[in-house]
């Protein structure tokens, strides 16, 4: 992740050791969903930095129905939050009501909390639309000794989100994720390098291609890396990578060929 500033990392700090007793108690007495609307709301502008008055606005009509908050940065959408009542454990129907407000709203980022527990979600607009869990937390597990927790929750704070590194942060898990890592395993420079270091340890093993991958496959990659959407769209990935390096390698090797063909076709000049 990338450094956030020293005065935003102190905000998040000394605002996280404010709140956890305020959430604690307001989860011990069960509050309802407006009592913690109004808390998330002071949440997002103590912690994360957005301006109470400018930038959360609450109850945003979309399609007949309300989304709980939504911030604005520059008078510009950024994303929406759904609210639960502090007592409520967060489930898949209201993941789906929260997704279902940003794609009838048409914005890529929505939030899901009950004030303790926060999700943020990425919005894909395929078809089917699709979302993926970008980053999720428990403010009350969180502690200000430990930098990588000030540092998830920078990602979500308004310094943060003007330069994107939430989006950045996601691009990275995008790639970075055990089945971009199960799906390089299975490519021929992988493959190789592991037939390499087995003549190395005994010349007489020569093992092929097809037994090294069968290996893989049966005894050591867990087979729900290799199968299903996501495993197929990191091997598509892969490939598309494979391609473009050896684009990129043929498009060098023409350059060269063509710089000495030119310098082939001079002729020495004559002197007089």
């Amino acid at each position: 992740m990338a450094t956030m500033p020293a005065k935003t990392s102190e905000r998040i700090k000394t605002s996280l050791k404010r709140f956890q007793p305020i959430l604690l108690s307001a989860k011990t007495r069960d509050v309802n969903e407006s009592d913690t609307v109004v808390i998330v709301t002071d949440v997002l502008e103590h912690i994360f930095g957005y301006d109470k008055y400018t930038e959360i606005s609450s109850e945003r009509a979309i399609r007949g129905t309300y989304c709980d908050l939504a911030i604005k940065i520059d008078g510009d959408l950024q994303f929406l939050m759904e609210v639960k009542a502090i007592g409520l454990e967060l489930k898949s129907q209201h993941i789906k009501q929260a997704v279902d407000y940003a794609a009838n709203e048409g914005i890529e980022w929505v939030g899901l909390t009950n004030g303790v527990d926060w999700k943020m979600y990425k919005v894909s607009f395929g078809k089917p639309i699709n979302f993926e869990t970008v980053i999720e937390f428990n403010l009350l597990n969180l502690s200000i000794k430990e930098q990588s927790d000030i540092e998830m929750l920078g990602l979500l704070a308004k310094e943060s989100w003007q330069k994107a590194r939430l989006e950045q942060y996601f691009s990275v898990k995008q790639i970075l994720n055990r089945f971009t890592i199960g799906a390089l395993l299975m490519t021929n420079p992988i493959i190789d390098v592991i037939r390499r270091e087995l003549r190395r340890l005994s010349p007489d093993i020569k093992a092929t291609e097809e037994e090294i991958i069968s290996i893989l496959q049966k005894d050591i990659i867990k087979r729900e890396v290799l199968e299903g959407e996501k495993a197929q769209q990191a091997q598509k990935q892969m490939a598309k990578a494979g391609r473009r390096a050896l684009r990129k390698t043929r498009e060098e090797a023409e350059a060269v060929a063509n710089d000495e063909a030119e310098q082939g076709a001079v002729e020495p000049g004559v002197a007089t």
